[in-house]
């Protein structure tokens, strides 16, 4: 029954999400109330879930505040606009080659094994550019989110770490067969990016026909259009503080250097880069709450977004409803398919981020799977194998990874629209490097 409740609640939760009926404050925060309550669970113990989850993300929503000012300053003043300039001049405006430049630079992001500081080092600086090109910005989070993925197979990432732990074995040990397949991944989503590249270049030509003849129809909207452009080249041309570009520039990356670091929380070191740009660039205290102003909006309501997936979480997790899922899912299974049980949920891997938390995927899921299948002569190494490969891409489609709402936040994106644009491409996507893992003998059936 708890199974029940508990995939009714993340199944309601994710469809209010894809729809876009509501906020995502109101699905992440009744919806597992109302599954709780039904479970059984009282107020009093459902607020020790709540605390114990906004607890767990805490850390992120502050990162998430003082990372957007930080960012949202850094953009103000124009730190960003050579590296766009000079990235339209080598691509010349090409959108194939920003797409697989994309791919490039969130793979050398993502070597930290932080999804958090991935997202935050490349949204920012590719956005504006993705913008300019009037490429779609869910285009940008897909090839960003895929590529990170591929990358979080690195020993120091949370999924080989959560696996060697079930397994007790050396996680280095663990990580070298998956090197050949990280490289071909990479290889493959390069491809990827030329092929998406050139169905975006197609949809913004499309697009820009479809202006052209709306413009042509009332030329008098294009007064308009002018006018605001010159405004906001006005308004950039205030904040920009060119004069100290390199002083800004050197802060953006001692704060991002920091933040690879790990010497301090994260939150920290962007609370103390926005305490030293704002006086920097703007010595007048008005100018100051300006900035902040400006930018704390969005910052503040995602990082309320983020707290109300923390609440969600923390109850999924306390009321045990995400290790009965694992489990109960294995039982239920007929007899015949036992032996390649481990290939199945491989391929389901994508679709059961958007049901289980990281932490139950690898501590009761694979548990429950390595010893089912083990009996039949399959080994421990290629069940693990399988269900890393076959999860492991759909890591930042999942509305239970704090990390990829810090990337909505980022992009100005909606977590529905998301999933609808990437869900599909990175399943399949998981599906044929799995099935590539299989064929050059990583997995073992």
């Amino acid at each position: 029954m708890l199974s029940i409740i508990g995939l009714f609640t993340i199944l309601i939760v994710v469809v209010l999400l894809i729809s876009g009926k509501v906020s995502p404050i109101v699905g992440l925060v009744l919806v597992p109330i109302v599954g709780a309550f039904s479970a059984g669970f009282n107020f009093e113990q459902i607020g020790e879930f709540f605390t114990s989850g906004t607890q767990s993300v805490f850390s992120v929503a502050v990162m998430f505040i003082f990372a957007i000012l930080f960012f949202g300053i850094m953009q103000d003043v124009g730190v960003f606009d050579p590296l766009i300039d000079k990235m339209i001049s080598l691509t010349r405006g090409n959108v194939i080659a920003v797409a697989v430049g994309t791919v490039i630079i969130a793979a050398i992001a993502h070597l930290d094994g932080s999804g958090a500081s991935t997202f935050l080092i490349t949204i920012p600086a590719l956005l504006p550019l993705y913008k300019k090109l009037k490429m779609s910005p869910y285009l940008l989070l897909m090839l960003v989110g895929t590529s990170a993925s591929v990358m979080n197979m690195v020993p120091w990432a949370g999924p080989l770490g959560r696996t060697a732990a079930v397994l007790d074995m050396d996680v280095t040990e663990l990580w070298r067969p998956l090197i050949k397949i990280q490289i071909i991944g990479l290889v493959l989503l390069v491809v990827l990016a030329v092929l998406l590249g050139l169905r975006e270049k197609r949809r913004i030509a499309k697009n820009i026909l479809a202006d052209e003849k709306s413009m042509s129809v009332d030329d008098s909207l294009e007064l308009p259009v002018n006018v605001n452009q010159g405004q906001d080249t006005v308004a950039e041309k205030l904040l920009s503080r060119p004069r100290f570009y390199w002083v800004n520039v050197i802060l953006a990356i001692s704060v991002i250097g920091v933040l690879v670091w790990g010497v301090i929380p994260a939150g920290f070191a962007f609370m103390i880069g926005v305490s030293i740009a704002l006086p920097i660039n703007y010595p007048n205290i008005q100018d100051q709450m300006s900035r902040i102003k400006d930018h704390a909006p969005g910052a503040i309501l995602m990082a309320t977004i983020i707290l109300a997936a923390g609440s969600f979480l923390g109850i999924l997790n306390g009321t045990d409803m995400l290790n009965s899922i694992a489990k109960d899912l294995v039982t239920v299974l007929p007899a015949f398919i036992i032996p390649y049980l481990h290939i199945i949920i491989g391929v389901l891997g994508v679709p059961f981020d958007l049901l289980l938390s990281t932490d139950a995927y690898y501590f009761a899921l694979l548990p429950i799977v390595d010893q089912v299948v083990t009996g039949f002569g399959v080994s421990s190494l290629s069940v693990a194998y399988a269900m890393i490969i076959g999860n492991i891409i759909g890591t930042f489609v999942s509305p239970l990874s704090p990390a990829l709402w810090l990337a909505l936040g980022l992009a100005g994106l909606e977590m529905g629209r998301h999933i609808r644009y990437s869900f599909m491409m990175m399943w399949g996507f998981s599906v044929v490097l799995l099935a590539i893992a299989i064929v050059i003998g990583v997995i073992k059936i």
